[in-house]
């Protein structure tokens, strides 16, 4: 029997994410960000640019959160069909919910779980179905990938039930739509990373976009080419606006779009729009039995098994 990955290790890894991720903006959406103040010709929205990179350089410095809003801590994992780990998947999850209370005290992270009814907090971010954990699996593997993402929960995301007539025109409409709405609202924090999830039910396709958005690195491409054709487009239409970073006027709204799809009813095209906050918290490292353990900035969430299309 393979030997069992220690489940206080799952618990320290992800403390140690929890602390990175609020910290530390990820290297390729910091470039990004570099790459959209070069080409920013606002004035003020440069100056807004120009200060986050300042905050993220105290942040890091300083070793304390990059934003004051730190968001809801969620874990994506990527097990091994062939892992073990200690006490099984309910130990890991168990030790999710203890690294989480005990970062939230920590690092500091503000502690926003809260009942959505009578508003109880348990300042530790820790409540029904808090933090949220997303599984897949991996064949011919032995490790497990831990990744942390905290996500802003209040604003940022849309839906539309589109059909096959509306064709990329109107998904097209339905994105242009969505970054104005937002962008003059204040409801998202630009400059984002946006995802697009198409197809699938209406939960796959918000699920998709969501996954798209924090789960990718920038510069990365879908492997089909007319959806990756398609993600440069909308990356270009949504720096067209007229508006920049955090809704002054500008070209630098849209740092990359990521667009993942799934096989849908052949009646309706479902599009789900997810926008990853200029916070773009996340962090992930792999976890291996014989206790090595590898930090990374890319999740690879995105593998070929879990794009996988034909019957195997």
């Amino acid at each position: 029997m393979a030997k069992a990955i220690p489940a206080k290790l799952v618990e320290d890894v992800a403390r140690e994410l929890t602390a990175r991720a609020a910290i530390d903006i990820p290297g390729d959406y910091r470039d990004g960000v570099i790459r959209a103040r070069d080409r920013e010709d606002n004035r003020i929205a440069r100056f807004v640019l120009d200060e986050m990179l300042r905050n993220w350089e105290i942040a890091t410095a300083e070793r304390r959160p990059m934003c004051a809003d730190t968001g809801l801590p969620r874990y994506y994992l990527r097990m091994g069909n062939e892992a073990v780990v200690e006490g099984g998947c309910v130990a890991v999850e168990r030790a999710l919910r203890r690294a989480t209370a005990e970062a939230t005290a920590s690092v500091p992270l503000r502690p926003n779980r809260v009942h959505p009814l009578t508003r109880v907090d348990h300042n530790n971010n820790v409540g029904v179905h808090a933090p949220e954990v997303t599984w897949a699996f991996e064949p011919d593997a032995d490790w497990l990938d831990v990744t942390t993402v905290h996500k802003g929960g209040l604003f940022g995301s849309d839906y539309r039930m589109l059909f096959p007539a509306d064709g990329i025109g109107g998904i097209k409409r339905f994105f242009i739509d969505t970054l104005i709405e937002h962008g003059k609202r204040g409801l998202a924090c630009q400059p984002a990373i946006v995802g697009v999830g198409i197809g699938g039910s209406k939960d796959t396709c918000v699920r998709l976009g969501k996954e798209a958005a924090c789960l990718r690195v920038v510069g990365s491409r879908n492997p089909d080419p007319e959806v990756a054709r398609l993600e440069d487009e909308l990356t270009a239409l949504g720096n067209y606006i007229g508006i920049g970073a955090m809704g002054f006027a500008g070209t630098s709204m849209v740092v990359s779009t990521h667009i993942e799809i799934a096989f849908s009813h052949t009646g309706g095209m479902p599009v789900g729009i997810h926008q990853f906050c200029l916070s773009s918290r996340r962090a992930t490292a792999r976890l291996h039995p014989d206790g090595r353990v590898e930090f990374r900035a890319d999740p690879r969430w995105f593998t070929d098994y879990y794009r996988r299309e034909g019957v195997e």
